[in-house]
């Protein structure tokens, strides 16, 4: 494949849009957060999440550049996988934000560390740490809340895992900030544990996500079904094409499986056509024409035969 299809070019300029912007604005929320965030485990395991969340815009930018690049001899069917790669990249990187989060909370409970936020001064005055904090956590709530909603949809028009992974990271961002700011205002309070609990909710249900998206990344290495955007679950455009296939071509069986975006099909048991109608009209409406990228035919051989 060379090149991208005509019919997404207009989304992946916008992703690419995105993935700047995100860049641009989550860099300013990993400073707010470094210079504010104190002892607070909850402070830090946001800073350290906000920046692993650096890494899906990262990989999907680089990779975006080399999707499109045509064939060769050294890669004869194009590079169009390196989004798999890149959705493995981005699947491990939250789980790991997640794995991080559980496991400092967890410590934190165990040893029963008590976080301290002292006072401190600012133009001759006496102001609380905390709230300084909480105002860095606020600011933090509100790009990766909007970037996220936005990509959404545009990961689901584009098929594309990384982004919409990109999403998730955003998601825990903005929700790794709220729980932050539940955890200072409970170490106002004196509630010692409430900081590292607020961090242990966001980072169970990170590592959730993680885990999830690393088994549908496996998967796709592996040369398994197309899987759905959101889940482990057999994609239904693609149980759909199956059945139009071997409807199309009767005595044949269908598979598939996922590369980057694209879908690659072969229908087995059947000699190939002598023409085939363009990729893009075999698709039905469940799915858009740009997704199957190839279709193959393996006839059955002269040799084989029923066993004895």
């Amino acid at each position: 494949m060379s090149g991208l299809p005509v019919a997404i070019r207009a989304d992946m300029a916008r992703a690419r849009r995105l993935e700047w912007g995100t860049l641009a604005a989550m860099s300013t929320v990993v400073a707010a957060m470094y210079f504010t965030m104190g002892s607070s485990k909850a402070m830090q395991s946001a800073l350290i999440e906000d920046v692993l969340s650096l890494v899906p815009a990262i990989t999907w930018l680089i990779c975006a550049r080399i999707e499109p690049r045509p064939a060769n001899d050294r890669w004869p069917f194009g590079r169009a996988g390196v989004m798999s790669l890149a959705f493995l990249i981005a699947a491990v990187a939250l789980m790991m934000v997640g794995l991080f989060l559980v496991y400092e909370s967890v410590t934190t409970l165990v040893l029963r560390e008590h976080p301290t936020v002292p006072p401190v001064t600012i133009f001759g005055q006496q102001v609380w740490m905390g709230w300084l904090m909480i105002a860095a956590l606020a600011y933090s709530v509100g790009p990766p809340m909007v970037m996220g909603r936005i990509k959404q949809p545009v990961a689901r028009r584009l098929r594309d895992k990384v982004l919409h992974t990109d999403a998730l990271m955003q998601k825990a961002d903005w929700q790794t900030g709220l729980a932050g700011i539940l955890g200072v205002l409970g170490i106002g309070m004196g509630l010692w544990w409430a900081d590292s609990l607020a961090a242990l909710f966001i980072g169970a249900s990170v590592l959730k996500d993680g885990v999830a998206n690393t088994r549908i990344a496996a998967a796709e290495l592996l040369d398994g079904a197309p899987r759905e955007l959101e889940s482990d679950e057999i994609a239904e455009e693609a149980k759909a094409l199956k059945a139009r296939l071997e409807a199309m071509f009767p005595g044949g069986s269908a598979r598939m499986r996922e590369n980057g975006r694209y879908i690659e099909a072969m229908v087995e048991g059947v000699p190939g056509p002598d023409s085939l109608p363009p990729l893009d009209t075999l698709t039905g409406p469940d799915m858009p024409g740009w997704r199957l990228a190839s279709l193959s035919f393996s006839p059955p051989r002269p040799d084989e035969g029923p066993e004895d």
